[in-house]
């Protein structure tokens, strides 16, 4: 297909922001970062307007041209890479990162090469034990063991790492799609979308991991291998947990005797992955990072902020050690239910009932950053749910939170993002009729439907 001066302009304008936000606002900058991703998402809204009509592996190489320029960028918006080079030095010396506090290394006789006082001042939350699961933590092995004493170095290896994860998602996102017969075009959604780009390997967030073990997970039950489709969902669990969220919606798809088998080799891969951090302690201290994590942390807050603000009215202080452990249970509850009423054994209709248990999560948990809609948009593009394009432009908002002297939540941004957010969630469900169960249909048929 011939790609016109107006799909040139519209490149231009993705690359050029992906550059600008790339390598010159910080994370306060918050008017720098808003401009430009106002033309970024722009951009993006007019190819994926153009449907079927866009040239597949033009805007594909777009994608992978704004990503592999952020390789050679230095995260700008999340220090999180401290704590990943802080975990990858203590695995190069021996030593298991869940086994002490940060603290505990800049004590007399405890000294580790690597971690000075420097470092440790830039760690988000020194005073927790870390929360990243094994293929993170390897990576953070290779990256400090081909850079020792570099965090510029080692940073570079991480995001090739995820920019290697990336490539191999939109590799395999147009042929999931064609196997389910939808519109190849709507692998854009994800390698286009601007949120994405910046956070995933702009920013180093291991989404990017666990998207594209997940991806290839889908991928290979789509191909009916199933052994390797397990190994690749235990993969995406040791990224980032959030996948044992999708595991209810399995048993129907495969069967109770395939059921066993596929999770017998996934919790054969898992322990696997998991055996060399595993100790004496990291059960118990794991743990209590995750039991932070629910109590303490809270950031972005949609229905977990209202409960709150009735906690405050009725209790008169911060509710939140009752609420977030509550709030998963509800999260866990809702996603059974919904999984025991399931009638549907298509594979292809496997990322509409996950786009409804990571939103379900998303929408009754503590915290939600910008990089955790990754997961909403990766999965709306195989549904007609189109609300997560909308939440990974909104959310962008929230970096006004750190444009402050010191530390402020807005909350009429947050309430702003989530009524637009809702509302059109509300939109979508009244006034274009779209059923739970309906939208997994191919959209032309839907278009007939309807």
């Amino acid at each position: 297909m011939k790609t016109t001066i107006s799909n040139w302009i519209a490149a231009g304008v993705l690359l050029a922001c992906t550059i600008f936000l790339g390598f010159v606002p910080e994370q306060s900058d918050f008017l720098e970062i808003v401009l430009a991703y106002l033309p970024f998402f722009a951009a993006y809204a007019y190819v994926i307007r153009m449907g079927e009509k866009a040239s597949l592996k033009f805007w594909l190489g777009i994608g992978l041209l704004a990503r592999l320029i952020l390789l050679f960028s230095f995260p700008r918006f999340s220090d999180d890479v401290y704590r990943f080079i802080w975990d990858g030095r203590l695995l190069i010396n021996g030593l298991n990162p869940f086994d002490h506090l940060p603290a505990y290394y800049l004590e007399a006789g405890h000294q580790v090469p690597g971690l000075e006082p420097a470092l440790y001042e830039k760690l988000n939350s020194p005073e927790y034990f870390t929360i990243y699961p094994p293929v993170a933590q390897a990576t953070f092995a290779l990256a400090c063991s081909l850079f020792p004493n570099s965090i510029s170095g080692s940073a570079f290896i991480m995001k090739l790492f995820l920019l290697l994860c990336e490539a191999g998602t939109i590799f395999l996102l147009p042929r999931i799609l064609n196997g389910f017969k939808l519109p190849r075009t709507r692998s854009l959604i994800y390698a286009l979308n601007p949120l994405l780009i910046v956070e995933i390997v702009g920013n180093l967030h291991y989404e990017g991991a666990m998207i594209f073990f997940l991806v290839l997970g889908l991928y290979l039950l789509q191909k009916e291998r199933y052994g390797w489709a397990a190994v690749a969902i235990a993969l995406s669990i040791a990224a980032k947990l959030l996948p044992l969220l999708f595991l209810p919606f399995f048993i129907r798809r495969l069967g109770w005797k395939r059921s066993i088998r596929f999770f017998a080799v996934m919790g054969g891969a898992l322990v696997l992955l998991f055996l060399p951090l595993v100790n004496g302690v990291f059960l118990q201290n794991f743990g209590n990072s995750l039991d932070l994590y629910f109590r303490k942390f809270e950031f972005n807050g949609s229905i977990y902020y209202l409960l709150r603000w009735i906690g405050f009215r009725i209790k008169g202080y911060n509710t939140i050690a009752q609420l977030g452990p509550w709030l998963a249970f509800a999260t866990f509850t809702g996603i059974s239910l919904a999984a025991i009423l399931d009638k549907d054994q298509r594979w292809r209709s496997l990322p509409g009932r996950a786009l409804f248990a990571i939103c379900l999560y998303l929408f009754f948990t503590t915290t939600v950053h910008p990089w955790y809609v990754a997961l909403p948009v990766v999965l709306c593009m195989f549904t007609n749910w189109r609300f997560p394009l909308l939440w990974s432009a909104l959310i962008i908002l929230t970096y006004v939170n750190y444009s402050y002297p010191g530390y402020f939540e807005n909350l009429w941004v947050v309430s702003l993002e989530y009524l637009l957010v809702f509302g059109f969630l509300i939109w979508e469900i009244r006034y274009k009729r779209i059923q739970f169960h309906l939208s997994q249909l191919p959209l032309k048929l839907f278009k007939k439907q309807f």
